[in-house]
């Protein structure tokens, strides 16, 4: 198993697709990393030679932002953000839709499980 900027990525998959496990790597950057390397694009991980997969994690680790680093930035932007007590800081700290998205009906994801309100109890006669 290939050990990639931290992250065990499957050996069974294609190299681009494998990539993709890696916090910061998507689609398109897997891609820019295969091209600068000249890995094909059929090309699995358990067919890349100890050369190869060197040369993919130097690149990483030169180029790119990932893993724990990126996860650092992100949250250090949103504690910035709430410290501010900016619009978007006030709805992260409430655990809103930060994007303008509507929360009358939907935002469950956001907002968590519904809370079910004890309703008016039926008189019966």
């Amino acid at each position: 198993m290939a050990r990639i900027a931290g992250v065990n990525i499957p050996t069974n998959k294609r190299v681009t697709i494998s990539l993709r496990y890696i916090y910061g790597i998507g689609p398109s950057k897997a891609q820019k990393i295969c091209e600068q390397i000249g890995i094909p694009d059929d090309r699995r991980v358990n067919q890349l030679s100890d050369d190869e997969i060197m040369r993919i994690r130097e690149l990483i680790d030169r180029d790119y932002r990932v893993e724990g680093d990126l996860r650092r930035e992100v949250s250090m932007n949103i504690k910035r953000l709430m410290d501010l007590a900016c619009y978007r800081g006030l709805r992260h700290r409430k655990g809103l839709p930060v994007r303008g998205q509507r929360t009358h009906t939907n935002a469950r994801t956001r907002k968590g499980k519904a809370v079910a309100i004890a309703g008016k109890k039926k008189v019966t006669k």
